[in-house]
């Protein structure tokens, strides 16, 4: 059997899917699985539910509030006594206490409160957004590494398995006198590099699983696969032939969770404004209660508890306005400090906006050469398939030696790996192109 025939037969069977007892996770499905086990993203769960409880005893703090109360009291020694003397006395009071108080008017300091937590809790609900997307774009890095490395080692093994062909051609030829014994030599040290370099790539793959199955929490890398993308498909991507980072750009402003977080935060710093002026605004509110209480002095004669009690029953209502005057400028440096606040909030947003903008462009510009890069890997691969197959029919004429073979094939391996490769970061590129596009990330 030629030469080519073997690497061809080869490269089918490592083609073919593994065992089907073994799960294969697509893109899909790992980005998903993340998402719902990370601890990081739990983490801003939580902090989202806290702004949830904050909003919550924002709107309760209109609602009146009530508190009852219970003290008793005893006095002992000397005191003045009605009759205007003095005496020792032992006295005993019990007294209970029911009020509450609603406020009418703060300055307008609740609803400020009140809208203030609300774009909190929606730029804290962003902020998940972004985790989201974030812990989503490691797995998608982490995935394509797989793809790498995978490849990688598949060319590795397939130099494995040529190389075995070759030794086995050689060993016939010497022993029929047709070849020497330093080729035959020369030939197995070139196996022997091969199975090094393909235990090399199995490491790199298997790191590069381990990496992934961190992301997703998973207790062990122990039976762990990916789907590998049909390459055949790739070529068919539109890239970014209209597109512009400008353009991109205009999209991700109104998709980008990080960006509605910062543009919630700035909205709400007005709020935090009104919330301080609101101490320079009088505050009205209305209160009332219910109270009884019991008493005794030793050496006089006191009514019965129960009678006590309904006799001194009370009631009470009032309005309680608070004027402030002079708050030792306390008021006007608070203002001044939640406007310093709005400005940095202000800055806060120009500042995503860039780093989004730079990201754009980054990753625009790497789409632009995965392009460039797969057709001339394309290129490359013909190129250097030309140039196996003839060298492969001059070393079987015994036209070319051993070295010569080995280099054209190793050159031929490497271009259909590159070539694989520059496909997947093609694909890799273009999807995170449409992920800041508003997108999921999947291929």
């Amino acid at each position: 059997m030629k030469i080519i025939s073997v690497f061809v037969l080869f490269a089918a069977i490592l083609s073919q899917p593994i065992s089907a007892q073994t799960k294969q996770w697509s893109l899909r499905e790992c980005c998903d699985y993340a998402v719902e086990h990370n601890i990081s993203i739990k983490q801003q769960e939580n902090s989202r539910r806290q702004q949830e409880l904050q909003l919550s005893t924002a709107k309760n703090s209109r609602l009146p509030d009530l508190n009852v109360s219970a003290s008793q009291n005893f006095s002992f020694g000397r005191g003045l006594t009605a009759a205007n003397t003095y005496s020792n006395t032992n006295t005993s009071s019990t007294s209970f206490q029911m009020g509450t108080s609603v406020p009418i008017f703060t300055g307008f300091q609740i609803p400020n409160q009140i809208k203030l937590n609300q774009l909190n809790l929606e730029a804290a609900t962003a902020d998940l957004e972004k985790a989201k997307n974030d812990i989503q774009m490691q797995v998608a890095q982490a995935y394509v590494q797989i793809l790498y490395d995978l490849e990688i080692a598949d060319v590795a093994h397939r130099q494995i398995d040529i190389d075995s062909a070759q030794v086995a051609r050689l060993q016939a030829f010497v022993n029929n006198g047709k070849a020497s014994e330093a080729e035959l030599s020369q030939q197995k040290a070139t196996l022997a590099n091969s199975r090094l370099m393909a235990t090399q790539a199995d490491n790199n793959t298997r790191l590069a699983i381990l990496t992934l199955t961190q992301l997703l929490e998973l207790p062990t890398p122990d039976g762990f696969a990916i789907v590998r993308p049909d390459i055949s498909k790739i070529p068919g991507l539109s890239g970014v032939s209209g597109l512009t980072p400008d353009m991109i750009y205009a999209e991700a402003l109104g998709v980008k969770p990080e960006i509605a977080a910062q543009q919630l935060r700035l909205k709400a710093t007005s709020h935090n404004i009104k919330i301080a002026q609101a101490a320079n605004l009088p505050t009205l509110s209305l209160n009332g209660g219910l109270g009884t209480n019991y008493y005794t002095t030793s050496g006089f004669k006191s009514d019965a508890f129960g009678t006590q009690l309904k006799n001194n029953f009370s009631q009470y209502i009032g309005l309680n306005l608070n004027v402030p005057i002079f708050s030792r400028f306390q008021t006007r440096n608070n203002i001044r400090h939640a406007r310093i606040e709005q400005e940095n909030q202000q800055l806060q947003l120009d500042n995503t906006k860039k780093t989004l903008y730079k990201e754009i462009q980054q990753v625009y510009y790497n789409a632009l050469n995965a392009q460039t890069k797969e057709k001339s890997s394309e290129e490359a691969l013909q190129s250097t398939k030309d140039a196996f197959q003839l060298m492969q029919a001059k070393y079987e004429n015994g036209k070319a030696t051993i070295t010569e073979f080995n280099e054209s094939k190793n050159n031929y391996l490497k271009s259909e790996s590159d070539l694989v490769q520059a496909r997947y970061e093609n694909l890799y590129q273009q999807t995170l192109i449409e992920f800041y596009r508003g997108h999921e990330l999947d291929f």
